[in-house]
């Protein structure tokens, strides 16, 4: 079995797409989303159409649920403000209720996953280094746990009682380890690489690989500024900043 684990599409329709035929092309079998399908970009209602056609399981991410009215958003960037009030017009009633639908977790034989952390996971607190992680590896109950939210891939790997951070894109797992995986950003890295993130886990052979995909970024910038949304969430996919 290979899954594919992506987060942080944010209504970016050709990025999204380009991922998952990249992930059927890899022969992931199962495809899993951690998260904020929504915000920022400007195809909210398609990006949701794309997963539910591949039967995408979901969990919710911080910009989901305050589209569903679950989250209050008055601590968000300007621009992310904006783009919240410009989905919750865009969006269709089914697809809102798509995402109230979401739970905030999941699991499976071979893993968590969360949008941010296992701690609080409806508090959407940010897990970026050894300290924010202790938590999170203390609720484990698999080897991995895969999250998103900062749209930096990276590995947090608990080995001998010491947490450690590695930035491979590619990692084979041992079997005495605990491992919490940031798998980026489909449709808004901010590593300072453009390209869409996402994640392949093969647990047979125990490894993990971080992939970069190109995309068509002028399109998706076309659409957002046709759509009226910040000019700065369009020009910022250039740089993936």
């Amino acid at each position: 079995m290979r899954y594919a684990i992506i987060s942080d599409i944010h209504s970016n329709l050709e990025a999204l797409q380009a991922v998952l035929k990249d992930a059927r092309d890899q022969g992931a079998r199962r495809i899993y989303c951690l998260g904020d399908i929504v915000g920022y970009g400007a195809n909210p209602n398609e990006c949701i159409e794309e997963l539910e056609k591949y039967k995408v399981q979901c969990v919710a991410g911080n910009h989901d649920w305050a589209v569903a009215g679950k989250l209050n958003y008055e601590h968000f960037t300007d621009e992310g403000r904006a783009a919240i009030d410009w989905t919750k017009t865009a969006l269709k009633i089914s697809h809102l209720e798509y995402l109230k639908n979401l739970n905030l977790s999941m699991q499976n034989d071979d893993m968590n996953m969360v949008h941010a952390n296992l701690h609080y996971p409806d508090q959407f607190i940010y897990l970026k280094d050894s300290t924010q992680a202790q938590d999170t590896f203390y609720l484990m109950d698999k080897k991995v746990c895969f999250i998103g939210h900062t749209h930096v891939p990276q590995t947090l790997v608990f080995q001998d009682g010491m947490i450690t951070i590695s930035k491979l894109t590619e990692i084979t797992l041992l079997r005495e380890n605990k491992y919490i995986v940031n798998v980026g950003s489909v449709g808004q890295p901010r590593d300072g690489n453009p390209f869409a993130s996402y994640c392949l886990y093969d647990p047979d052979l125990e490894r993990i690989q971080i992939k970069r995909i190109a995309y068509d970024i002028p399109l998706t910038q076309k659409s957002i500024y046709e759509s009226g949304l910040p000019t700065v969430l369009a020009k910022r996919l250039e740089v993936g900043e």
